[in-house]
């Protein structure tokens, strides 16, 4: 499904700017909306799967919504549709995520969760490069014509589901305690200081951290040809992919806020390059910089989670988890989107570096997790 999502992204934030006409912040509004909506969904579908104890079936959900969305963006002739297409199709990805995340917790054990973690994000991320470097060939074989390149995706969305639902079993699992429909008033106190300070890093973080979109206007706004916007796309997941694993088990034996605060570290190196870059040299730091940040950040989060929940509330944990970064990302990629078609790009990157360097600090003061 990675393969399949990322031909699109890789292609679709420039695909709206010159075919569709839209504006920075037209497409600052549709990427938060989207991934907002990934991310609030995955509150209701991780108490689902607390209420239910099965994890698997909603998976499918997810995974269906997605692949069934696949042929909008070829037929889209509006902002319209594309808004409806990303928004189901974000619903499908906020539906799987939360029961995805708490199976792998279900089946990882606790001395190892880092680095499970960590290959998790690393195996979605060849995904993620395969992607673009299929809207790259696409292009190039169809005489750059988007919208038949878009189709190709349907291809891999269709036969992940396939893999999903004849491949995955799902696991038994005894949950601690007694399982409850939802998160109570109750649990919120009593889940401890140690989870809502992952919680409160993480929306500090994301408010740091507007949509990859903004990556890829970047080149082509440094002037990358149209065709060759995805292999942005394809650097940073390449990095990504790299590190992630390394990362996950670094933070296994070392301090997990010690390894999340490097790839904080990252993430401002990297906005204060991008918002310098005016050649592909220093784009491709910045986007190699960014992938590092991803690497470093993302699967630690998740294991954070894991680390202070009880597995009986944990897919209602990730679904708070996700709920307040989905709101940051919202916010986020519209200041974002605004910031550039008001002065510039410098000006979203300068802002994403200023926030993220006050994420760096608030984490570095509070106490987290080891």
């Amino acid at each position: 499904m990675d393969t399949s999502s990322e031909l699109v992204h890789s292609l679709l934030p420039v695909f709206m700017v010159t075919a569709l006409g839209a504006s920075m912040t037209s497409v600052g509004i549709v990427e938060g909306i989207a991934e907002s909506t990934a991310l609030i969904v995955k509150v209701f579908s991780g108490v689902i799967s607390d209420r239910l104890g099965k994890r698997k079936m909603l998976t499918v959900i997810g995974y269906g919504l997605a692949a069934i969305t696949k042929p909008l963006f070829p037929l889209a002739s509006s902002i319209g549709l594309v808004i409806s297409a990303r928004f189901i199709d974000r619903i499908g990805k906020g539906i799987r995520g939360a029961p995805r995340d708490a199976l792998l917790s279900d089946l990882a054990p606790p001395e190892i969760r880092g680095a499970s973690f960590g290959l998790r994000q690393a195996l979605d991320t060849v995904g993620a490069f395969l992607g673009p470097l299929l809207a790259i060939l696409g292009m190039w074989l169809l005489a750059s014509d988007v919208r038949a390149v878009l189709w190709i995706a349907v291809v891999p969305a269709v036969l992940s589901v396939v893999i999903l639902v004849f491949g995955v079993q799902e696991p038994v699992v005894k949950h601690e305690g007694t399982r409850r429909s939802m998160m109570s008033l109750r649990d919120l106190r009593d889940v401890g200081r140690g989870y809502w300070n992952v919680v409160i890093a993480g929306g500090i973080l994301t408010l740091a951290r507007f949509s990859e979109a903004f990556l890829l206007l970047k080149a082509h706004d440094t002037g990358v040809a149209m065709m060759f916007v995805p292999l942005v796309m394809v650097a940073m997941n390449l990095v990504y992919s790299l590190a992630a694993y390394p990362a996950g088990a670094v933070s296994d034996r070392i301090s997990r806020r010690t390894v999340l605060l490097m790839g904080i570290g990252f993430l401002v190196l990297a906005d204060i390059v991008l918002g310098l870059s005016t050649n592909l040299a220093t784009l491709i730091i910045g986007v190699a910089l960014w992938g590092l940040h991803m690497a470093f950040t993302q699967g630690l989060l998740a294991a954070q989670v894991a680390d202070t929940t009880p597995s009986s509330l944990r897919g209602s944990a990730y679904g708070v988890f996700n709920l307040v970064s989905g709101i940051a990302m919202l916010v986020a990629s519209v200041v974002a989107g605004i910031l550039w078609d008001s002065f510039g790009s410098q000006s979203t990157f300068l802002y994403g570096g200023i926030a993220a360097g006050c994420a760096f600090l608030w984490i570095y003061k509070m106490r987290a997790p080891s």
